[in-house]
């Protein structure tokens, strides 16, 4: 078991760094290109950059206490933090993702992703100050309790913003976060039934998926990726606050997204 905070500092700040390894030797790029503050894909390289800075230092730095981590979780949190690192990196500074992004300022898909991205970046670091504000008082109550009294875990129901529809809106604004950023970066990904259609269903989805996921790139990519990770999570947190609080829980929230899930 490794300290909670210290493991995960060190296994998220692989992704920034395996992202700028990949940005700035453009491995897909025949020869090096010049870059330019005013580039699109240099904004949307500063925003990946910006999220997981607060991500693996401001946010671990902010948080009073998290539970040890096995060795397990460290160790696949580092391995798909290289991967998605060095694609999201590499696509970004691409020949392909670059010519998709000539004219990106005048595009409204572009200018609306960036907002999406901003929206949900704001919106998932104001949920997390609610919980992280739960785990603040939970350490200040346990430094009251009398000497030799067993400390007890706290949990309390988080309430405010989202909260109000939402058992985990700092998942649902950290979707919102990547979607946008997908939608600024790349073409909406188009999936061919036909390729599906020639088998079985389980024989289409275990082929290639350039077959029919033909225009997956790392940013649709990651935003899969974030959902079926998280989204299990969700469901198995909605139930857990329904067992621990009973009929105390608000019956109106949703695990994940609003009004639907």
């Amino acid at each position: 078991m490794l300290d909670g905070i210290k493991s995960w500092m060190a296994m998220e700040i692989v992704s920034p760094a395996m992202f700028l390894y990949a940005f700035i030797k453009s491995p897909l790029s025949p020869s090096p290109i010049p870059f330019s503050p005013s580039d699109p894909h240099v904004l949307l390289a500063a925003l990946y950059l910006i999220h997981y800075a607060n991500r693996a230092i401001l946010s671990p730095l902010r948080t009073p206490s998290r539970s040890k981590s096995h060795l397990s979780v460290a160790i696949s949190g580092v391995a798909f933090n290289i991967l998605n690192g060095s694609l999201m990196g590499a696509y970004l500074s691409s020949p392909a993702a670059r010519a998709y992004l000539v004219g990106a300022w005048t595009r409204p898909l572009f200018l609306v992703g960036v907002a999406l991205w901003a929206a949900g970046f704001v919106g998932n670091i104001v949920h997390d100050e609610i919980l992280l504000d739960i785990r603040r008082k939970a350490r200040v109550d346990k430094g009251k309790q009398p000497e030799g009294q067993k400390k007890q875990e706290h949990y309390a129901i988080p309430y405010g913003l989202l909260y109000k529809y939402l058992s985990f809106p700092n998942y649902f604004c950290e979707w919102v976060e990547w979607f946008g950023f997908a939608l600024a970066a790349s073409p909406l990904p188009t999936i061919s039934l036909s390729a599906l259609s020639l088998g079985s269903l389980m024989d289409g989805i275990f082929r290639p998926a350039n077959i029919f996921w033909p225009s997956l790139t790392p940013p649709w990519l990651f935003f899969v990726n974030e959902i079926a990770v998280m989204l299990p999570r969700a469901i198995r947190g909605y139930h857990w606050y329904h067992d621990k609080f009973g009929d105390s829980y608000p019956k109106e929230r949703k695990a994940v997204i609003p009004f639907v899930l």
